[in-house]
C-alpha cells in the first residue's frame, strides 16, 4: 500500500501541468528593478550620512565618483595583499626544502625575508 502511495505521488508530480509555484500561488515580493532602486537609495543615504559626519569634522563632501575611487583603491590594495600572501604560501614549501639542503651542507638556514631579498622580490 505504501509503495502504491509513493508511486502515485511520483506520477502526480511528473505529469501535473504547471509547476510547484503555480500550486502554491507563489510570486516574488519585489521585482529586480525595485531591488536595484532600493540599493541605489541605500547608497545615497549612506553617502549623505558620511558627508554629514565629514562636514562636522570640517572635511569636504564625498561624491559618488570619489566613493567609487576609494572602493576601487581598497579593492586594489586587498588584491595586492592577497597576491603577496599567495606568493608567500607558494615560496614557503620551497624554502623548507632549500633550508634542509643548506643544513645538510652545514650552512645556516635562511628566513623568508632573506630568501625573497636574494631572489630580488623585495
Amino acid at each position: 500500500m505504501l509503495l502504491v502511495l509513493v508511486v502515485v505521488i511520483l506520477l502526480l508530480g511528473r505529469f501535473y501541468p504547471g509547476s510547484g509555484t503555480d500550486v502554491l500561488d507563489w510570486k516574488p515580493t519585489r521585482s529586480p528593478e525595485v531591488e536595484a532602486q532600493n540599493e541605489a537609495d541605500d547608497l545615497d543615504q549612506m553617502l549623505a550620512a558620511v558627508n554629514a559626519r565629514r562636514a562636522r569634522r570640517g572635511a569636504g563632501a564625498l561624491t559618488h565618483e570619489g566613493l567609487r575611487r576609494r572602493v576601487a583603491d581598497d579593492e586594489r590594495g586587498l588584491s595586492e595583499r592577497r597576491e603577496a600572501s599567495m606568493a608567500d604560501r607558494e615560496v614557503e614549501p620551497m624554502l623548507v626544502v632549500s633550508n634542509e639542503r643548506r643544513v645538510a651542507r652545514g650552512q645556516p638556514p635562511v628566513g623568508l625575508d632573506e630568501d625573497k631579498k636574494s631572489l630580488g622580490l623585495g
